[in-house]
């Protein structure tokens, strides 16, 4: 009688067990296909998109003109030089004076400082402070800090906004600027002097064949960029580990000099998979472009010089000698 009593307990408590069993199992599937799902498919890429109802959707906040709104951040990547606080506050005026006109999609900004402390502006425009890479690393090439300032900044900051502008101190908001992503499919814009296809054997070491023709690279730097968050979140690491390991090969740094972290986005993007919508409106470049019209951004990386009528002169030097004939006229 003993006996059936230990064997009728034991009997149970394996029940119990395996039901307990099935139950954790269950619970850890449950979540794993949650966790999948929240990460999801880009959306327009690997053969289609992707929806679940558990995922809550980006905020849509209705226009003045019936249509929706969908917000992106603007993120600013500085260092605390009294030129680039100049730039700054400039680009950071602009910003406001078209945030709010009809056709703009523009949310929140941040100015993230890679200097490792604060300066005095930052009562003046919204700044995270981020550190720069060791000292040394970047080699003298300041720029190679940019990606490392993006990754710090996507892991500490609480972004509101599914979308991120990626923008540069010399950046002007010339006119309200649309959301111009769509989905999976990130907007930027075409430099003519990112030549992904004149330098196969140098990009060939950080993209190798097995990943796809080499015209999968988008001819495009990381700014302006208009991009979903959790893309960013993917390609900004592997960003900065290109960049370093670009700086590092010596063939590579001279074949790409001062964009060579430009290249290291397209490159990065690449290795992901994203392909960028190409918007030859979202930026003009004077001297080249000479009028605004509808353009969005006005990039002054150039020497500006007039002649005695006060007309911009174009003034060309060796690095952009070879300038295609369409960016010698204003897109607008």
């Amino acid at each position: 009688m003993i006996g059936r009593k230990k064997i009728g307990w034991a009997s149970l408590l394996f029940l119990v067990l395996v039901a307990l069993g099935f139950l954790l199992a269950t619970y850890n599937l449950l979540a794993m296909i949650i966790t999948y799902r929240g990460k999801g498919v880009p959306d327009g890429l690997n053969g289609g998109s992707f929806s679940d109802p558990i995922v809550q959707k980006p905020e849509v906040v209705k226009t003045t003109t019936g249509g929706t709104k969908v917000p992106f951040h603007v993120a600013l990547t500085t260092t605390d030089s009294e030129y680039s606080k100049w730039q700054c506050r400039i680009m950071y005026y602009w910003y406001k004076k078209v945030k709010d006109l009809p056709g703009s999609d523009m949310g929140g900004f941040t100015r993230i400082l890679h200097s490792g402390s604060s300066d005095n502006l930052m009562d003046e425009i919204p700044t995270v402070v981020v550190d720069p890479l060791p000292i040394g690393l970047d080699r003298g090439y300041i720029v190679l800090n940019r990606p490392w300032a993006i990754v710090q900044w996507l892991e500490k900051a609480t972004i509101e906004e599914e979308y991120i502008l990626m923008a540069e101190p010399d950046h002007i908001f010339a006119n309200p600027l649309p959301n111009l992503g769509h989905g999976g499919y990130p907007a930027g814009f075409p430099f003519f002097y990112i030549k992904p296809a004149q330098h196969e054997k140098v990009i060939r070491k950080f993209y190798p064949e097995e990943k796809g023709p080499i015209t999968d690279i988008n001819p495009i730097g990381n700014s302006p960029v208009i991009i979903k968050k959790y893309l960013l979140e993917q390609i900004a690491p592997t960003w900065m580990n290109v960049s370093l390991r670009m700086k590092d090969d010596p063939e590579t740094d001279n074949a790409f000099g001062w964009v060579l972290e430009m290249y290291a986005y397209a490159v990065a993007s690449a290795l992901h998979g994203v392909q960028h919508f190409l918007r030859k409106d979202f930026m003009l470049q004077p001297p080249w472009d000479l009028e605004v019209g509808k353009i969005f951004i006005i990039h002054f990386t150039y020497g500006c010089d007039y002649n005695m009528k006060v007309t911009l002169v174009k003034m060309v030097n060796e690095a952009t000698a070879n300038i295609p004939d369409w960016e010698q006229t204003s897109t607008g």
